[in-house]
């Protein structure tokens, strides 16, 4: 009789069946899955790098509009959104006497018949052959809107032109702010909302529709930004494209202030101002905003904002006088008149010491000076301080004021894509380590910046390399083929 222990199976048995049942994936298999989730993170990365390296910010910006969450994917902004300490904390004490420095300081370079050119150059705009068209100023009155009339109807209408004794008893004067009409609005200026990076050229087609100019924004820019990704279109290039494609004058001067602004709106003058700006979502930026009316009863002005549109009942975007000088403040208070040239007398008259830029400038410097005694941590007050002083050709103190302006770590990191002051000032006093520091901030922020390149070749010229120089010359003049400043160069090169 067989034991029935002998006939059951042994526990090995049990063993083997269960490993034949879990038997190990083919070697295939292990290897395709890895790669497969290999593939995925190798996209991931990839389709980063691309978004971030490779798009253009255009073309970023139209994918953020499609998908959202891909803004995540953005460059990181600057630790603490402000522009890195390139200076010591040395030479304090010299960056102080400017604040009890006397006014008079016109440089002893300056002719005596007259303000030389200050060498500071921008992209300055030059028209283009055979594009350039007539646009009858005629016609302002027919394309105006049907609004009420300027409560300032009494003042000097635009023709014809009074005489200088006119002007004299209609025409407030700026040392007495309070007799101007406590509010006043400019009709007939035609909104634009602006496509990607393009505020200058919209701001500009607006104050220019006010004088039955009928071109778009895309016009403006084809000629004042032939590279879409250009972020710094100077307030000299847009009134140099006035004069260019219109039968209308523009000039540009710092150091203004709010009666100013006030007096040029009761007397329909469209004006242009360049501020800083923080929208949401965004960190700060230079924009410029068309100004069409104020009231002293809710103490605001009205703009028409190329990216927040035209404010309620279309009666312009309302920002308060102490914002708007605010935001004013950070480009030293420049603004643009965009007038009609038999109406000049008037605007002179009107502009006073500001009509005169050696003037303008030392305004600036001194209401500067002014806010930085106040609020001696305020970057801009130092800032604008050194922009006022290189206007003057003061390079040794107008460094040491960019000097004091940086050393307070509070510039906005896009602070040198629109001003470079400090690049003139550091050159002409033969400080070109710092010159090529703001040179590569710049170039790693925002590569296609044509004055960044410029100021880059001057160095290199400085240092005696010539064909660096010229490199860094055709570079900005790719960027922009109508840097007349990077083209002398050059030429002069060659």
């Amino acid at each position: 009789m067989r034991n029935l222990h002998d006939t059951q199976p042994s526990p090995s048995y049990y063993l083997k069946s269960r490993n034949d049942g879990l038997r190990a994936p083919p070697k295939l298999l292990v290897w395709g899955v890895t790669l497969f989730f290999l593939l995925i993170v190798l996209g991931i990365v990839g389709f980063v790098f691309g978004f971030r390296e490779v798009l253009r910010p255009a073309q970023q910006q139209r994918m953020i509009d499609q998908l959202p969450f891909l803004s995540l994917l953005r460059n990181p902004t600057p630790i603490g959104g402000v522009f890195p300490t390139i200076v010591s904390s040395e030479n304090v004490d010299d960056a102080m006497s400017l604040l009890d420095m006397p006014l008079d300081i016109a440089s002893p370079t300056r002719q005596a018949n007259g303000v030389q050119a200050v060498d500071q150059p921008t992209s300055t705009f030059t028209a283009a052959p055979a594009t350039a068209t007539t646009h009858p100023t005629a016609d302002r009155a027919a394309i105006a809107t049907s609004a009420a009339p300027s409560p300032v109807a009494t003042l000097p209408a635009a023709t014809p032109v009074p005489t200088v004794a006119a002007l004299v008893e209609t025409v407030p004067p700026r040392s007495s702010p309070n007799r101007l009409p406590t509010s006043a609005r400019i009709y007939g200026l035609l909104h634009q909302q602006q496509t990607w990076n393009n505020c200058g050229p919209a701001t500009i087609t607006m104050a220019l529709s006010y004088y039955g100019w009928r071109r778009d924004q895309a016009f403006a820019a084809e000629r004042l930004k032939p590279n879409r990704e250009d972020k710094n279109v100077s307030p000299e290039e847009l009134a140099a494209f006035v004069e260019a494609e219109s039968n209308v004058m523009a000039i540009v001067r710092m150091g203004g202030t709010l009666d100013l602004l006030k007096l040029l709106v009761a007397n329909e003058f469209p004006v242009v101002i360049e501020t800083g700006a923080m929208f949401e979502a965004y960190d700060w930026i230079g924009h410029y905003r068309a100004l069409i009316a104020y009231d002293d009863a809710y103490d605001v002005f009205y703009f028409f904002d190329s990216f927040l549109g035209v404010g309620d009942s279309a009666q312009g975007v309302s920002i308060s006088y102490v914002d708007a000088d605010a935001n004013w403040q950070a480009f030293n208070r420049t603004f643009i008149v965009v007038y009609e040239p038999q109406r000049e007398p008037l605007l002179r008259e009107l502009m006073g010491r500001h009509w005169n830029e050696e003037d303008a400038a030392l305004i600036a410097f001194e209401t500067a000076q002014l806010e930085a005694r106040r609020e001696p941590q305020n970057p801009f007050a130092w800032f604008n301080m050194g922009t006022s002083l290189v206007a003057l050709e003061r390079y040794q103190e107008a460094a040491t004021a960019f000097d004091q302006a940086n050393r307070t770590g509070q510039l906005p990191w896009r602070m040198h894509w629109y001003q470079y002051g400090a690049f003139a000032a550091y050159f002409h006093v033969g400080r070109y380590d710092d010159v090529m520091s703001l040179v590569r901030i710049n170039q790693n922020n925002a590569r296609e910046l044509e004055e960044t390149y410029y100021w880059q070749g001057r160095v290199q010229e400085a240092q005696g390399n010539p064909q660096a120089a010229a490199a860094s010359y055709r570079r900005a003049l790719a960027y922009n083929p109508r840097f007349d400043a990077a083209r002398a160069a050059l030429d002069a090169l060659n």
